[in-house]
């Protein structure tokens, strides 16, 4: 009996020091905003070390003043990684997490734009958190007012499991998206989720590598994480581990998309990420899927043939699977200089 209770504390102690030890490194993409960039270097930097083993920061070719700040920021976790050229969110991320792998190695990652932070006492929730047999850990992600961030809601892949399958069938986005209700819960299994408030582990990295920086913008999460559970890495949503993003899209108009180049990195990154997803389902699905992005034309009065012609050509990469198009094409497509 004695001999029992020493082995069961033995592990107790040695599951405790692998929970002291592992190592956590934030990776945070930037591009011209200082303002929000400020709270979010602020806020994970209140963090002990203990908690917090380094910070890097990708600038995307930021021209506010953001190196500047960045420099003359007195902790010395802070790593800066400055870009010759804007390479998007996309780039930025696997800029980021390959240069997090190289110098520190840690255990864990977590990522975020430069609007979004951990709440207070998220990274201690972290490391209290029950992480064993997870490639991958996605907070709960709010608006800063308390509401939860659509955007960032983690969803089952609703063609891999029934239940999900006949929900989207009959709710739309409601079907697959994990419910308010999870919000509240103990956590669940999901299989995609963003890039705010993902902690990934080194595992994950050797079962799916990295994110794919040529996408540029949208979906490099949605198909990393995807690709991360089709591969067998396990991904738990913990609503007790919470992330504020201070968004804001569409601002000119609901349903516009400004700058007009993002249609095209929207809707080709969306198709292959639905490809991904659907397998056999895809080209049926396809048929439900474009005369609903058609319909989009009614939010660009005055500026449909530039839309129609972005979308065009990003459903026509999107379906060849071609995944680099230099961003200079994509901004004379949309007429930009």
């Amino acid at each position: 009996m004695r001999a029992g209770k020493q082995e069961k504390g033995a592990r107790a102690v040695s599951e405790e020091q692998t929970r002291k030890a592992e190592s956590l490194v934030a990776v945070v993409v930037t591009h011209n905003r200082l303002e929000k960039l400020k709270a979010v270097v602020t806020r994970l930097l209140e963090s002990p070390a203990a908690e917090l083993q380094a910070v890097l920061v990708i600038d995307n070719a930021s021209c506010d003043g953001t190196g500047d700040w960045l420099a003359a920021y007195p902790d010395p976790r802070l790593l800066v990684v400055t870009s010759a050229e804007n390479i998007g969110g996309a780039g930025g991320f696997e800029t980021g997490m390959r240069l997090a792998t190289e110098r520190f190695d840690p255990d864990w990652m977590v990522v975020m734009d430069d609007d979004a932070r951990p709440a207070p006492g998220a990274l201690a929730a972290f490391h209290g958190a029950d992480k064993a047999g997870c490639e991958a850990i996605a907070a709960a992600v709010y608006f800063p007012d308390g509401r939860i961030c659509e955007m960032n809601r983690p969803s089952r892949n609703p063609f891999w499991h029934g239940r999900e399958f006949f929900g989207t069938l009959l709710r739309g986005r409601g079907g697959f998206h994990i419910a308010p209700d999870d919000y509240r819960g103990a956590g669940r299994r999901v299989d995609v989720s963003s890039f705010v408030g993902l902690f990934v582990s080194r595992a994950a990295f050797a079962l799916v590598g990295y994110p794919d920086g040529r996408l540029f913008v949208y979906g490099e999460d949605g198909l990393f994480t995807l690709g991360l559970s089709k591969a067998g890495g396990r991904i738990r949503f913990a609503p007790d581990i919470a992330f504020e993003h201070d968004c804001s899209t569409f601002q000119a108009r609901p349903g516009q998309f400004r700058p007009l180049w993002k249609v095209y990195y929207y809707h080709r990154n969306l198709l292959l990420l639905y490809r991904m997803a659907a397998g056999w389902m895809f080209w049926p699905a396809l048929l439900v899927v474009l005369p609903k992005w058609l319909l989009k034309l009614r939010h660009h009065p005055g500026e449909r043939a530039v839309f129609l012609r972005l979308l065009g050509r990003a459903v026509i990469d999107g379906l060849r699977g071609r995944r680099h198009r230099p961003h200079g094409e994509v901004l004379a497509l949309a007429g930009d200089s």
